[in-house]
């Protein structure tokens, strides 16, 4: 994108998308109501002073040859007025406008053409989910199979990666290499490194696989429940009806056992005491309970005795009290416990689960996503009046209605044995509360922490040992900067200083770029890293680089933002590489024929003649990527090439001019034949 990017608005969430866009070397003109153009965070940007909804200043801006535009103030009516001023101006200029309101995000789009709104709670709550169930913060998204990760690895003395190559850690532990550093040496992405390069110690690598093959790398159990013993369906009832009974109020359990009391006396006294009256323990059971509680008939024709009389008498007076006392405090203990909240709190689980406080907007999500990956969440929030607190219910999570900053609601919550701790309530100073609790009531415990402000958030990451400290701006404003080129991308992560992105790239009818192209030969020519390919059959390779791509495919890729602009325009690449025959084998003659009659047209015979004089070229005219797919393919036969740049005039030119010799000779000679 060569021209510049408009960013309306530089509050928090503006400062770090003004930052991704020259992680992405894109240029920007900011506009801005109250930013100082001097401040050394604007050096090198143009800034406009002034409100973005005017035509004048958005024509200041150049918002005619503008890149695109981005407009991030906190308030959408603001921001949708914006977006309708710009489109104005410049009807094809890509809008991506940061919404509040949930409905009109979706609706937004589809009523203002080329306008795209994102949502800062809908981008960053499933990262947060899937940092709180693999314990990373640089990159995690989710694919057919499974959840991938992207993390840090640090190569010890003593690491399992120690001596293997590249390829060898791919095969062996199933891990995609992103990035290697060095000591002493520059950053190399994997489209820098070679196949062969071998790891040493004090290697930092980062790394992109399953939570399961990260696991042993990471120092964690693949499995957080592996060693959970779990109980019998008996003793897990017992257990929440027993912490039922332990919980209910005093006064309650005393009048409840006082009325059972009289019922007992009453059924036995008409059971030994009253001759006349029907003998069982049901009988004498129904004429107690509809005295005390129904009002019912007195029988006196039963009661030959007179402390018979005076019994009935007081059973009937005892048993109206204990009645309303017993309804009134049964009704004042459910009004005050809510009783959905008060049957609910004894479906929490007593450890595996993930406990998210905070059910705003971030805090719902989070829950949401969550669920998706069938994971056991219970949640704690403040608020009785939260609009999402219906709706969690309903989705079947239990809720707790407390305060998270205090240690007994955590331990209601069972905070100490949960799989993950989130703090995503929207006051930074509470969540940061909340998260030191939490390792007070167990020091090994995963917290993850939603903050505003991102110089705390990296600070609690490199002093205070709280590894899980997200910065929302931080990971909203990447997603923005993504939008800019097309659809929407899933994660966005910093590594090596560059912006990567991981996106699923569908290959539709018709698109001659991708069909029938090699992932290896696309891999290298747009500098991809694939790390996952679904068929049109929903069917996940476990190898996509050896794949070739079809109809109907979903190819999901790592690559810098610009790499992934060229693909999604399908940029053409120079056709000017060949790859060079220098030994061949007897074993692999066979495939050899066959591959230069498949792409030089001539005969098995033609073909034979030209293995007898070596060296020789087989395919002309090829991307990088396709001669570099063509030679790995060579090198499973055991054939000796290499890359032949066509702009180079020495070697390759001789070579080809003698190809072209024993071509001649060998069609000569079977003209004779």
């Amino acid at each position: 994108m060569d021209q510049p990017v408009i960013l309306c608005g530089l509050g928090r969430l503006g400062r770090r998308v003004l930052e991704s866009l020259r992680a992405a070397g894109m240029s920007a003109v900011v506009i801005d109501r109250h930013c100082d153009p001097s401040s050394p965070s604007l050096k090198g940007v143009r800034v406009v002073v002034g409100d973005f909804r005017q035509v004048e200043v958005l024509e200041a801006a150049g918002v005619h040859e503008a890149g695109g535009i981005l407009i991030l103030t906190s308030e959408d009516l603001v921001n949708i007025s914006a977006a309708l001023t710009a489109r104005q101006l410049n009807p094809k200029v890509r809008i991506v406008v940061r919404m509040f309101n949930q409905n009109l995000i979706p609706r937004l789009g589809k009523a203002v053409q080329n306008v795209i709104s994102l949502s800062v709670s809908g981008m960053t709550a499933p990262l947060v989910a899937l940092t709180a169930l693999t314990g990373e913060a640089l990159g995690a998204f989710s694919l057919e199979d499974g959840i991938r990760q992207v993390t840090e690895i640090k190569v010890t003395d003593n690491s399992p990666l120690i001596g293997l190559t590249v390829s060898e850690a791919a095969a062996r532990h199933h891990l995609l290499v992103v990035a290697l550093s060095a000591s002493g040496a520059k950053d190399r992405l994997w489209h820098d490194l070679d196949a062969e390069t071998k790891f040493a110690s004090g290697h930092q690598l980062v790394v992109c696989g399953e939570p399961e093959h990260l696991a042993p790398f990471l120092g964690v159990e693949a499995d957080p429940l592996a060693q959970v013993l779990w109980a019998g369906w008996l003793r897990r009832n017992w257990r929440v009806l027993w912490r039922t009974l332990s919980e209910v109020d005093l006064p309650v359990k005393i009048s409840t056992a006082i009325l059972i009391g009289v019922l007992i006396a009453g059924t036995l006294v008409y059971y030994f005491g009253i001759p006349k009256s029907e003998r069982t323990i049901s009988g004498g059971l129904l004429r107690a309970v509809g005295l005390i509680a129904t009002g019912g008939d007195l029988h006196e024709d039963e009661l030959d005795q007179p402390w018979q009389k005076v019994f009935v008498s007081a059973l009937r007076i005892i048993g109206a009290a204990l009645i309303a006392v017993f309804i009134a405090i049964i009704t004042n203990y459910f009004l005050r416990a809510r009783l959905g909240g008060a049957l609910e709190v004894r479906r929490i689980p007593d450890a595996g689960h993930i406990v998210v406080c905070g059910l705003g907007n971030v805090g719902f999500r989070v829950v949401e996503h969550l669920l998706e990956y069938d994971e056991r969440v219970v949640v704690v929030e403040q608020q009785r009046d939260s609009r999402f607190l219906a709706t969690a219910r309903r989705l079947g999570v239990p809720v707790i209605v407390g305060d998270a900053t205090v240690t007994a609601v955590l331990r209601q919550a069972h905070a100490a044995t949960a799989r993950a701790v989130v703090a995503a309530t929207d006051n930074d100073l509470v969540n940061l509360e909340i998260g030191l609790l939490a390792r007070e009531l167990n020091p090994r415990q995963r917290v993850v922490l939603r903050l505003y402000d991102t110089n705390l958030a990296q600070t609690l990451r490199e002093a205070a040992n709280i590894r899980l400290a997200l910065s929302i701006p931080t990971l909203a404003a990447p997603a923005f900067v993504a939008a800019l080129f097309g659809d929407r991308v899933p994660t966005i992560f910093l590594v090596c200083g560059r912006l990567l992105a991981v996106q699923e790239i569908p290959v539709h009818e018709h698109d001659t770029t991708l069909i029938g192209q090699c992932v290896r030969a696309l891999a290298v020519d747009y500098k991809l890293l694939p790390v996952g390919l679904v068929s049109a059959n929903q069917y996940s390779s476990p190898r996509p680089a050896d794949q070739i791509l079809r109809t109907g495919d979903r190819l999901t890729v790592i690559a810098a933002l610009p790499d992934l602009e060229r693909l999604l325009r399908r940029e053409p690449l120079p056709a000017n590489w060949a790859v060079e025959i220098t030994d061949c084998p007897s074993a692999a003659r066979p495939k050899l024929t066959q591959l230069l009659w498949e792409r030089q047209s001539i005969t098995g015979h033609m073909a034979e003649g030209l293995l007898d004089h070596l060296p020789i070229r087989l395919g002309n005219n090829l991307t990088r990527g396709q001669a570099e797919d063509l030679l790995a393919r060579l090198r499973e036969e055991k054939v000796a090439a290499r890359l032949v740049n066509q702009s180079e005039a020495l070697v390759p030119a001789a070579s080809t001019d003698a190809s072209e010799r024993v071509l001649n000779s060998l069609s000569q000679t079977h003209a004779n034949s």
